[in-house]
């Protein structure tokens, strides 16, 4: 079982200023971003899916952190949780750093691809995301991590796990 994730919500928009958000998942260990998931309405059910989705390949987290947004406020968040033994831990009102992995991954992802993108359409965008995603995962070191990258911290850590 893992440990943190954290989740939040970012918005942007199509060339023709078509609104979409993105859901963002970070493992706060690990600093992998476990999802990028933009869709142009994002209803709850389509939350707990993602959630349902990675939880299948990675296992439950021990909690969320989220943030007192009416998307992650709502019963059928609140219910998912409950049934599947996570701690939902909701940051305080206007207190950014209780969740302070992902906002800094959030800022990352806004400056290095929303701002510097015009996307043509929701592929596009989906496409140009994830394929951020899988660099920052993959090709950029972190010294937090030991100057490992996020999918590097994590085989070496789930070796380790393996061996003890």
């Amino acid at each position: 079982m893992n440990d943190v994730w954290a989740m939040d919500f970012m918005s942007d928009r199509l060339f023709d200023e078509q609104p979409f958000r993105i859901l963002t998942i970070v493992d706060c260990f690990t600093r992998e971003a476990l999802v990028t998931a933009a869709r142009t309405k994002f209803r709850a059910y389509q939350v707990i899916d993602e959630l349902d989705r990675l939880a299948r390949i990675r296992g439950k987290p021990r909690s969320i952190r989220v943030d007192n947004g009416p998307e992650f406020s709502g019963r059928l968040l609140d219910q998912w949780a409950y049934l599947n033994k996570v701690e939902l831990d909701f940051s305080r009102p206007g207190k950014p750093t209780d969740n302070a992995y992902i906002e800094a991954f959030n800022s990352r992802l806004r400056q290095e691809c929303l701002n510097a993108s015009w996307f043509l359409s929701m592929d596009d965008a989906r496409n140009r995301i994830n394929a951020w995603r899988a660099d920052y995962n993959e090709t950029r070191p972190h010294s937090s991590l030991g100057n490992l990258t996020p999918s590097g911290f994590a085989a070496q850590l789930n070796e380790t796990r393996k061996v003890a």
